[in-house]
């Protein structure tokens, strides 16, 4: 499949977004690049998991998982994460699944922009999923435990987003240890919980997203990274007793001395 890249400015470029609706998307627009790239095939995944209930979220997180490892891990990293390729793939060859299942980019361009030219970033859903993808796929070869990995990013989603917001940690296998430590203290449900009796932090502090902060504002002191996870599990338990009575939640034997 040729993919005939988009030229700088096509964001703010309302005639795009015309031609996207009308299907009049034309690789010789002047809004397209002399740049071409080829790849051997692109099945369609969702793109954008911004709504839906919990179940519908979690079947589309997987279904992107599942075919960006099968179909898209293949091609070269500088182009399946580069922001340009996957818009426009998507304007100029996903346009029936955009609407079928994304209708609302009919009602405006911000809508538009929103969903389909996304800032290619931890905000955006095909980034978090190619992270999720090829981090359990490089790492874990049966495909069972591929899927409770999978799980593991969409139940701890606020825990990944913050993983993969800082450079230094978007590494497999931080993300790996820090998925199994959650899971065997059984501290999903914490994670995500609103941290409440602190007026010094934000209105929506969350106790995973203030344990990657700890970890984050330690480094490089601490190499968090490079840990192995026993090492890592104490931190993590560490940095959670700042906000929270951790002897309520994980038993004796887990408890590193503070």
């Amino acid at each position: 499949m040729e993919v005939k890249l988009l030229k700088r400015g096509y964001k703010e470029n309302e005639q795009l977004y015309q031609d996207f609706l009308k299907d009049k998307i034309d690789p010789n627009n002047d809004y397209f690049s002399n740049k071409v790239v080829n790849i051997k095939e692109a099945p369609d995944f969702p793109i954008y998991m911004a709504k839906g209930s919990e179940a519908e979220k979690r079947k589309d997180f997987l279904k992107a998982f599942r075919t960006i490892a099968a179909f898209y891990l293949d091609t070269e990293r500088d182009v399946i994460m580069e922001e340009t390729f996957w818009h426009s793939l998507l304007v100029q060859h996903k346009r029936d699944y955009i609407l079928e299942h994304y209708p609302e980019v009919q009602e405006g361009i911000s809508k538009f922009r929103n969903i389909v030219l996304k800032k290619f970033d931890w905000e955006n859903y095909i980034y978090k999923s190619i992270l999720g993808a090829q981090y359990i796929h490089d790492n874990i070869s049966d495909e069972e435990e591929r899927k409770r990995y999978y799980e593991l990013i969409i139940d701890n989603l606020d825990v990944y987003n913050y993983i993969i917001k800082y450079e230094v940690f978007r590494n497999d296998m931080f993300l790996i240890n820090i998925l199994d430590i959650i899971d065997e203290l059984k501290l999903s449900k914490l994670m995500k919980a609103k941290i409440k009796g602190r007026e010094d932090l934000g209105d929506d502090e969350r106790y995973g997203r203030r344990v990657i902060f700890e970890f984050n504002k330690s480094y490089p002191v601490v190499m968090a990274p490079m840990l192995e996870k026993e090492e890592l599990k104490k931190l993590f338990i560490t940095y959670l007793s700042y906000y929270y009575d951790v002897a309520q939640v994980i038993s004796e034997k887990d408890l590193p001395t503070f």
